[in-house]
């Protein structure tokens, strides 16, 4: 990560907001690279946590269907398996349940604008900067990511809050693509970030 000047990186609870993708049980619970799940979970809850005790914008994303065909299914190269729905995939893992003042939004696709209210709310509360972290690196956060950039908000990647499927994907989003958008910083250093405000 990059040097720090706290000085003029402190975050405004009031212009911040913390968007949690997909830690849900049908997404978590598979294997993971360069962090399990597990420790994703971790990192992200008390990002949550110092993010709801200083009165930040809390919103906690999931992927969901009613049927599958609310989903997108493009024609592609790579073999599609067909989508399989166990009950209880698209709850929230247990950590993250009973969560407080937080802002719940169910999407249909990997980004979290689309078909959302999230830009809506954001707007609605003058929210300048997004504080992404969650599963997968490479997929649900990445793409809303790119939605973000394309909607004018500042971003920061908490790049020890997320994990994809192989530690290649991660970091080649981390590397290439995150530093052309937005900031990458740990959980630490954004707790603290917005911890001294």
């Amino acid at each position: 990560m990059s040097e720090i000047n706290t000085a003029t990186e402190l975050l405004n609870p009031d212009k911040i907001a913390l968007v949690v993708i997909d830690l849900q049980n049908g997404i978590v619970n598979v294997p993971r690279a360069p962090y399990t799940g597990a420790q994703v979970v971790q990192n992200a809850s008390k990002l949550i946590d110092t993010f709801t005790d200083k009165g930040a914008f809390v919103v906690l994303v999931r992927v969901s269907s009613v049927d599958g065909k609310d989903m997108p299914k493009p024609k592609t190269d790579r073999k599609q398996s067909p989508m399989q729905f166990p009950k209880g995939w698209d709850h929230f893992v247990s950590e993250l349940e009973n969560k407080e003042n937080v802002h719940l939004i169910t999407k249909r696709q990997w980004g979290a604008f689309y078909g959302t209210d999230l830009d809506l709310q954001l707007r609605r509360r003058g929210i300048d900067t997004v504080v992404l972290c969650g599963i997968s690196t490479s997929i649900g956060v990445d793409t809303t990511a790119r939605e973000a950039f394309q909607h004018g908000y500042h971003q920061i990647f908490v790049e020890d809050a997320m994990t994809a499927s192989t530690k290649e994907e991660h970091d080649y989003v981390c590397n290439y693509i995150f530093p052309r958008i937005g900031k990458t910083r740990t959980s630490e250093e954004v707790n603290n970030l917005i911890g001294n405000n």
